[in-house]
């Protein structure tokens, strides 16, 4: 009967801690977050990601609260007013669905510190000095009357500290910031936490102001190389000499084109002439290469015609350019003229 027993016992455990499993965490969240001062009223607010029927919210190691939630909200608030230190502390929150006796995981602690103005402030002091360069140590000193606190450094625009320290009897923390950057600038408070509360804190106390420039580099310090810059600069320099090559390749192919078309147009000229005129193509060659050429055009020269010699007679005939080429094709003359003319020498005798 025993084992039997056993058995059951293990098999609801099972069975529970699966149904819980099984239902989303809910979170919480605390309104306001920071500096809250005892007598101020505080809401805990539990987000639940299921229909629930009842809602716990729980203080680690003090009381707890629960509450049936509306249908018609995903929240449940629990709202009191913090009159006693002993509010403060950390809460989490959990829930049960309505058709479910078991209840989900509990939610991530948030922490309620409450301030409390019977404490008086801490002092501060900064060195060597507010105005430092970078790569400067700089320390940030607080100090109170000897509570044996918890020291917190704040700084503004930070909603939770960024350091803390035990205080060793003193009643003083020393806070060291190696090689301070412009990312150091700004404004600096100290708060503690008296020993024994340690969620109770003392107000913010005075502040100091760490201004942070960068420092120049010596003269004669050679500059480290921008592998960066430089690989820029190399990229647009290829580009560059890209450009210019694909433009003067486009000048030179316009250039060439321009020149055959010229050619074209000269010889399609030529052939034109040819068809009209018959001697027009003797005298407009020559002229089109030479002024494609650039050289000077060349006159006809006086031709010599023999004619074989008779009996005892023999004539030479000359023939005389009567006048020099023109480019012009000649058109017919108005009066039928020889264009040549004839010299008759004799070399026997009369005739």
């Amino acid at each position: 009967m025993a084992p039997m027993v056993v058995d059951l016992i293990l098999g609801w455990w099972l069975v529970a801690a699966s149904r819980a499993q099984q239902l989303p965490r809910p979170s919480l969240s605390l309104h306001p977050s920071q500096g809250v001062s005892l007598g101020d009223t505080v809401t805990l607010r539990c987000h639940l990601p299921r229909l629930a029927a009842w809602v716990w919210l729980f203080q680690e190691g003090g009381w707890s609260y629960n509450k049936g939630k509306e249908k018609e909200r995903d929240t449940a608030e629990f709202s009191f007013v913090s009159t006693l230190r002993e509010h403060a502390g950390r809460y989490r929150c959990q829930y049960r669905e309505s058709w479910s006796e078991e209840a989900s995981e509990k939610s991530d602690p948030v922490e309620l510190v409450l301030t409390d103005v019977r404490y008086p402030p801490s002092s501060i002091s900064i060195h060597p000095e507010q105005h430092v360069g970078t790569g400067t140590n700089v320390t940030i000193s607080c100090w109170n009357k000897d509570y044996g606190a918890t020291f917190l450094l704040h700084k503004d625009g930070s909603s939770a500290p960024i350091k803390h320290q035990d205080s060793s009897g003193g009643g003083a923390a020393n806070f060291t910031f190696l090689a301070v950057t412009p990312a150091d600038s700004g404004t600096y408070r100290c708060s503690y936490r008296p020993r024994g509360y340690p969620f109770v804190s003392s107000p913010l106390g005075d502040s100091v102001m760490l201004e942070v420039t960068p420092t120049p580099a010596p003269p004669g310090t050679p500059k480290l190389p921008d592998p960066t810059g430089a690989e820029e600069q190399s990229r647009a320099n290829l580009v560059m000499a890209l450009v210019r090559g694909f433009v003067a390749a486009l000048v030179f192919g316009l250039g060439v084109f321009f020149v055959i078309d010229a050619l074209s147009l000269w010889i399609q000229r030529d052939d034109n002439c040819v068809s009209l005129s018959p001697s027009c193509s003797c005298l407009m060659a020559p002229m089109a290469v030479a002024l494609i050429l650039g050289a000077p055009p060349r006159r006809p020269e006086a031709v010599q015609l023999q004619v074989p010699c008779s009996d005892s007679d023999c004539l030479t005939y000359v023939e005389l350019q009567a006048k020099p080429p023109t480019t012009r094709c000649p058109g017919p003359p108005a009066d039928p003229q020889p264009p040549t003319i004839y010299a008759d020498v004799r070399t026997g005798g009369p005739h």
